[in-house]
């Protein structure tokens, strides 16, 4: 499946800056308002040490890892809801993405202005959030008055859609995201998928330091800290400038600059980790002379389902997955060796792939 997470903010607050470091697309990164107007998108791929090793003990002539797409989203201004600097157009990229990494301003900067005169995290999260909100409030109350219409006639199925109507409206009206509404039956989840709400994507906060609070962060990054909390969301501290400044340099030079603020890994692994988490995604391999490649997959899914991420005929003449963990591969050094230790096992149609699982797919069409 194709990861695809959207960058949002506030104009002038680092999201440019952050994903050119990222995605090393190159989108332009300006001190003015609106200089992203349409998203910009960079396909990057996903680091995974586990992929390395694996062929550095069994060879393939091809390694292709999983990748995460990153689009850059033009910065929202309150108003936006209602058409104002780019809204409509914003909101309308917001919908097409998987989950939004939410940047925040958290440092000072004379020589960069905030569209708002200051620092404030809490205000710049709740002006975006609140955009959010209310698109989603107009789409719900058009939903709910849609199908109370229709349930005047006496339409018991219209009435349990007008009914689930009004209920997603209080929830927003009380300035709650979509994605925190509890309790849906199987309809009602059907039910608010098909509204393609903004608010019910998950939200990964990222709170944009300067290079000298690296790596605990500020005031700042500890109130947006509380925020994502508040959200059940996930939250990352990180600084673009500093990750615009790592991702010029040759891999020994950045592990030498990592270590020197504290880091272990640069934001890019921090931040897809995090989406990962948030998304509940997890990788399992294909490998073998030709090719070893990386998939990336919801938790919980079964072994025909996982299959057909490949292609469509695996899953439908799914026979059964032989398997084993990518470390015991590595341990052994390759698939003879794993068959004849006895850890690689014959899975069926209802085993649930599990992280760094290795699989080979047999399947009959």
């Amino acid at each position: 499946m194709s990861l695809n997470c959207g960058i949002v903010g506030l104009p002038n607050i680092g999201k440019s800056t952050l994903f050119n470091a990222l995605s090393g697309v190159g989108a332009v990164a300006a001190n003015y308002p609106f200089c992203t107007i349409d998203p910009n998108r960079g396909i990057v791929p996903v680091p995974d040490e586990r992929l390395k090793r694996l062929v550095a003990v069994s060879p393939s002539e091809r390694v292709v890892p999983t990748t995460i797409e990153f689009v850059d989203i033009a910065g929202l201004v309150a108003g936006a809801s209602r058409g104002e600097g780019l809204g409509n157009a914003f909101l309308g990229h917001i919908r097409q993405v998987d989950a939004l990494v939410h940047v925040v301003r958290c440092f000072d900067a004379s020589g960069i202005s905030h569209v708002a005169g200051s620092v404030d995290p809490g205000r710049d999260i709740e002006i975006v959030n609140t955009e959010l909100l209310l698109k989603d409030l107009e789409t719900a109350e058009r939903f709910a008055e849609k199908w109370g219409k229709v349930a005047k006639g006496g339409d018991a199925a219209a009435a349990a859609k007008a009914e689930f109507g009004q209920r997603l409206v209080k929830h927003l009206s009380e300035g709650r995201p979509a994605r925190l509404l509890r309790d849906l039956s199987q309809k009602e989840q059907r039910y608010i998928g098909g509204l393609f709400l903004l608010t019910s994507r998950p939200v990964l906060y990222v709170a944009n330091v300067g290079e000298v609070d690296l790596p605990q962060g500020n005031h700042w990054a500890e109130e947006v800290q509380c925020i994502a909390a508040s959200e059940q969301a996930e939250c990352l501290i990180l600084s673009a400038e500093f990750e615009a400044q790592l991702s010029e340099l040759e891999d020994e030079e950045k592990d030498l600059f990592l270590v020197s603020e504290g880091l272990q890994e640069d934001g890019l692994q921090r931040l897809i980790q995090a989406a990962y988490k948030l998304l509940n995604l997890i990788t399992f391999f294909t490998h073998g002379p030709n090719e070893t490649r990386a998939w990336t997959i919801k938790s919980g899914i079964r072994a025909p389902q996982a299959a057909g991420q490949i292609h469509s005929d695996f899953e439908r003449g799914f026979i059964r997955a032989e398997t084993v963990q990518v470390e015991d591969l590595i341990r052994v050094g390759s698939e003879a060796a794993a068959r004849a230790s006895g850890i690689m096992r014959s899975e069926g149609k209802d085993y649930i792939v599990q992280d760094g699982d290795v699989i080979l797919f047999r399947f009959n069409v």
